[in-house]
């Protein structure tokens, strides 16, 4: 008995589906429940309802390839209701990607391939941690697979555009929840994806009525979802019942012909079925459903209660087909690929060096160098715009913009087409959606790496972007952060758009490297390191008020080093070390020269990026950071974390004020007679 798998993606030839899909999908079902009741945690409540939807696709709809789950041609299936997780792994498993039995079982223990949420890892870094084959984004935090997607539907039209339909060619699907559609991320990232008509979005909504304290009329009841999307411009249809298998297939089928606007598929579903006592209820939804409810709704299916993670012979046989076909699938796109290669040399040499993450022969040569003779003064994020437009031409994937400030963050890539709903240019307009960016930006990566994306707002703002840039982090993700207006030198905005504590909280996350350069040379010189192929995710915090331009030969190649010698002392020794970041490097140089007058020999020591600094070897931090030299930081931020590098602080541990920035921080204690004090108290003198 077969599936009847397409060869084309769209429904069988012969009407209706047969017992053996029935069968399929209840495997997927008991696979799931056991995977649960055996880590004795979970969700199985998804996978359960929503196992059709999984079996439609991964058998007759998307095109994969399960022996290569990396072609780059492949469909996207992103699991934003990642609590279902066990869905996913159970569909992999039996369409044949390496993720066998053993895996199954071992369902979130320490450093299996199925943890309890999703995980797409593109540079590892912890022990504990996996890559798991077929699982193109970490989805967790709800409304994040949302809007990853979105992301890589524009990677999908960007690369489609440039290279051709011949060698880009394929769609996002994904399964959200009412949790998803709850937050308000999703709510950003729908309205931009409407907007730019991403007709290569297909998202199935699975709509169970249910979250975890109970039924959605609590929070949910009034909201009309579809007419929502529809008002975002989204193309949506319904399916009353998920098991329904010939209305599913139909509403996907419309969903993948309509190429003008994202689709929003809603199934109703119910959660947990068919268990007999917790199905339809919030008991499905976040804990195993206990030995005497999977024993029961086995038998309701019609299955041996005893059994566990059993899978039919038959199931075995009717997967099957899912390798050949995706096997046949990429052969042929590789057949057009050569024919396109052959075609177009240039651009398949740049296609491989983009997917290799390499940028174009000539970036280093290319970033520029400011000589403080000819630029005595400049804004970091003036800077960095010249840095940006000097290495756009060398990473022509590069895709990036800003959250409606791009006349302000200066991120802007120069003489380039937007990316709307008629081009398809390299400059993103996000507007005011900093949810949206951040997690879209993370879709843009995901897409195979081939893009290299960013997105820019004031650093304030990073606060609205945390959960994506944790999960950039978390991934390793080749993205970079650009946050201007870095510190209460904003001035007269206040101190709800003066950061604070943010330098703190971005550098709390593993795996970031933070940037927060002291000048024009060493915003380049980041910008350069940022983009290093293999490196993950990078944030960039650069000032909005002009700083002293360094000298080049000063600066060399210190920002790779995370902290160096600036400005040594004179003499033979220091009697003190002052460390300093951004802004306040050219007070610490002002401050050095005071203490002279005081009898007192400091070194200045410029510290653009913790993480790189911690990367050194000990022999060089001892060398820049001696131990028995006493230390004080320079720093308009919070004084919290510097304790590591240094015995006192000159921080703002408060909000800021609304004035002139020049007059916040010197009100605020970020002077050069301010370091002076403390380090002559420090040091005795």
């Amino acid at each position: 008995m077969s599936l009847g798998i397409s060869e084309t993606g769209s429904s069988p030839d012969e009407a209706g589906y047969s017992e053996l899909d029935r069968l399929c999908i209840d495997t997927i079902r008991c696979l799931s429940m056991d995977a649960v009741e055996q880590a004795t945690c979970g969700h199985p409540g998804l996978p359960m309802a929503m196992a059709p939807v999984a079996h439609l696709l991964y058998t007759r709809v998307m095109r994969h390839n399960p022996a290569d789950p990396n072609w780059p041609d492949r469909d996207r299936f992103v699991l934003s209701a990642g609590h279902g997780s066990m869905l996913l792994y159970s569909i992999l498993h039996l369409t044949g990607y390496d993720l066998p039995m053993a895996e199954i079982e071992r369902f979130r223990q320490w450093g299996s391939l199925t943890p309890g949420h999703p995980e797409r890892l593109i540079k590892p870094y912890a022990e504990g941690h996996v890559n798991t084959p077929g699982v193109e984004t970490t989805t967790g935090p709800l409304g994040q697979g949302f809007a990853n997607g979105v992301g890589m539907a524009m990677a999908e039209r960007f690369l489609r555009e440039r290279y051709g339909s011949d060698v880009v060619d394929h769609r996002i699907f994904s399964i959200c929840s009412d949790g998803d559609l709850m937050e308000g991320v999703s709510a950003e990232a729908a309205s931009l994806a409407g907007h730019l008509g991403l007709g290569r979005l297909v998202y199935l909504y699975d709509d169970n009525h249910i979250t975890i304290d109970g039924t959605t009329a609590l929070s949910f009841a009034a909201e009309d979802v579809e007419a929502r999307f529809r008002a975002y411009r989204w193309h949506t249809l319904s399916v009353e019942d998920v098991n329904d298998l010939d209305e599913l297939q139909s509403a996907i089928d419309a969903g993948i012909a309509e190429e003008e606007r994202p689709t929003l598929i809603r199934v109703r579903s119910i959660i947990g079925y068919p268990a007999p006592t917790k199905g339809g209820t919030s008991k499905a939804h976040g804990a195993a459903l206990g030995a005497e409810e999977v024993r029961a709704t086995k038998e309701i299916l019609g299955w041996d209660p005893d059994a566990r993670f059993l899978v039919p012979d038959e199931v075995r046989e009717a997967y099957a087909p899912c390798r050949e076909r995706g096997a046949r699938l990429q052969e042929e796109w590789e057949a057009r690929f050569t024919g396109w290669r052959d075609q177009h040399p240039d651009l398949g040499a740049e296609w491989d060096r983009a997917w290799a993450g390499l940028p174009e022969p000539g970036l280093d040569e290319a970033v520029p160098s400011f000589d403080p003779e000819e630029t005595a003064k400049l804004a970091t994020r003036a800077a960095g715009r010249k840095a940006l437009e000097a290495v756009a031409p060398y990473l022509p994937t590069m895709v990036g913009g800003s959250a409606d400030l791009a006349g302000s963050t200066l991120a802007i890539l120069p003489g380039e087409d937007s990316f709307g709903p008629g081009s398809t240019g390299r400059t993103v307009h996000w507007g005011i959606r900093e949810h949206a960016m951040g997690s879209a930006v993370n879709g843009l990566a995901l897409h195979g790496g081939i893009v290299r994306p960013y997105g820019a707002t004031f650093l304030v703002f990073s606060d609205y972007m945390r959960p994506a840039i944790r999960l950039s982090a978390l991934m390793g993700l080749p993205v970079v952060w650009v946050f201007t207006h870095d510190s209460v030198g904003v001035g007269e905005d206040g101190p709800t758009h003066q950061p604070i504590e943010h330098y703190a909280a971005l550098r709390a996350i593993p795996g970031l490297t933070v940037f927060r350069p002291g000048d024009a040379n060493e915003t380049a010189q980041a910008w350069r390191i940022a983009l290093e192929p293999g490196r993950g995710p990078a944030c960039l915090l650069l000032s909005r008020q002009n700083l002293p331009v360094l000298p080049p030969d000063a600066v060399g190649d210190g920002v790779s080093k995370g902290a160096y010698v600036l400005a040594d002392a004179p003499g033979d020794a220091a009697d003190a070390i002052i460390v300093a970041t951004g802004s306040e490097v050219a007070v610490a140089m002002a401050a050095q020269v005071e203490l002279r007058e005081h009898g007192v020999s400091a070194r200045v020591v410029s510290m653009p990026s913790w993480e790189l600094f911690e990367e050194q070897g000990q022999e060089y931090r001892d060398y820049v950071l001696p131990p028995a030299v006493p230390k004080v930081s320079v720093e308009s931020g919070i004084s919290m974390g510097w304790s590591r590098w240094v015995d006192a602080s000159v921080a703002i541990d408060r909000f800021g004020a609304s004035a002139p920035g020049d007059e916040v921080m010197e009100k605020l204690g970020i002077t050069p007679e301010h370091v002076v004090a403390v380090v002559r108290e420090l040091v005795g003198r």
